[in-house]
């Protein structure tokens, strides 16, 4: 009888899991879908990846990502609004509700994945700590900075890599915090540290905004992976499979060749079986994602693929002219890779 009631006790509790989760299964989508936009976390203003330009709009890679989705869900990139963010914000947000999507360049580590309740995507930029000096220092090896001033963003995983790498090379340094990323580029400026140390995305585009850029110079040492990427709230598989496959899109089609000038013509004359399950004209893929069967042609025809949107915000077509370097496709030498649309 104590078995019955132990093993019947169990079927209850494993039912009631199971309802708990179709209950709240799509609820991100169903509450975007509702409010007819995309709540996106970004960040406190980074060229290249998320900051407002003379007339307000946003731009960058990260923001691009949160069009993207808006383009799949919506069949329109502008359907999204946007939530400036600090590094010390930026998880809270996304918990609790205030934001649907955090696209604000933003590292995936596994304290991160499995100990806040969080999800990451996918990699929209591979990256490294670097450090940004002033040239009058005379320093040429991140090895010669003993003793020296540093400045950094508070609520960060530079912190950590900072300490680990001094403490690695038997050096010692004086950090120097601060709650934002302009406020730390400034502090260098004003020479209140030797160095400033972040994703060497990150010292390029605060490098532009300093008033002589040519006076500092990254050093060449990379100190740490920084896979940055678009982060949901667990336990929504529906929605973290929207944004993920929102990206895998953009990388599947520069691959293919598809971008944003010949994808509607793609979508109607090629015959290549992988371009057709991608843009909708053979299989009925969308509908997996609940998203319309056009998805993919209205991410691509107004965002544009991959490397559109990384040339465009920091690659060669921008202000920060960096090299593809590790994102690249991979079948061109760099890590950029996407499951296919099958």
């Amino acid at each position: 009888m104590k078995l019955l009631k132990t093993t019947l006790a169990s079927a209850i509790a494993v039912a009631a899991f199971g309802l708990s989760t179709q209950a709240s299964a799509g609820t991100t989508l169903d509450t975007v879908t509702k409010k007819g936009f995309v709540q996106c976390g970004v960040s406190d203003g980074l060229p290249g990846f998320s900051y407002t330009d003379a007339r307000g709009a946003y731009l960058g890679i990260d923001v691009d990502v949160c069009r993207a989705v808006a383009a799949a869900v919506f069949g329109d990139a502008s359907k999204v609004r946007f939530t400036p963010l600090t590094a010390k914000e930026r998880f809270t947000a996304l918990q609790s509700g205030e934001v649907d999507i955090l696209s604000r360049n933003t590292t995936w580590t596994s304290s991160r994945d499995a100990g806040m309740g969080l999800s990451f995507a996918g990699v929209t930029y591979y990256d490294g700590q670097g450090f940004l000096v002033n040239k009058k220092l005379g320093v040429k090896s991140a090895k010669e900075l003993d003793g020296a001033a540093v400045c950094i963003q508070a609520g960060t995983t530079t912190e950590l890599n900072l300490s680990d790498y001094f403490r690695a090379n038997g050096m010692k340094y004086t950090p120097i915090t601060y709650d934002k990323s302009d406020e730390s580029a400034k502090a260098l400026e004003a020479g209140r540290c030797d160095v400033l140390t972040s994703d060497q995305s990150q010292l390029y585009a605060q490098r532009i905004k300093l008033a002589v850029p040519d006076d500092y110079v990254v050093l060449p040492e990379v100190i740490s992976k920084e896979p940055l990427g678009p982060v949901v709230r667990r336990g929504d598989d529906e929605w973290f499979a929207i944004v993920r496959w929102a990206l895998f899109a953009q990388v599947n089609a520069e691959e293919l060749g598809v971008t944003s000038a010949n994808v509607e013509d793609l979508a109607k004359t090629s015959k290549n079986p992988d371009v057709r399950r991608l843009l909708g004209a053979e299989g009925e893929y969308g509908k997996d994602l609940r998203v319309p069967k056009d998805w993919a042609v209205k991410i691509i025809k107004q965002v544009g693929n991959y490397g559109e949107m990384f040339e465009r915000n920091v690659g060669q077509g921008s202000e920060l002219k960096i090299a593809r370097g590790l994102n690249a496709l991979w079948s061109k030498g760099g890590l950029q890779y996407a499951p296919p649309v099958r």
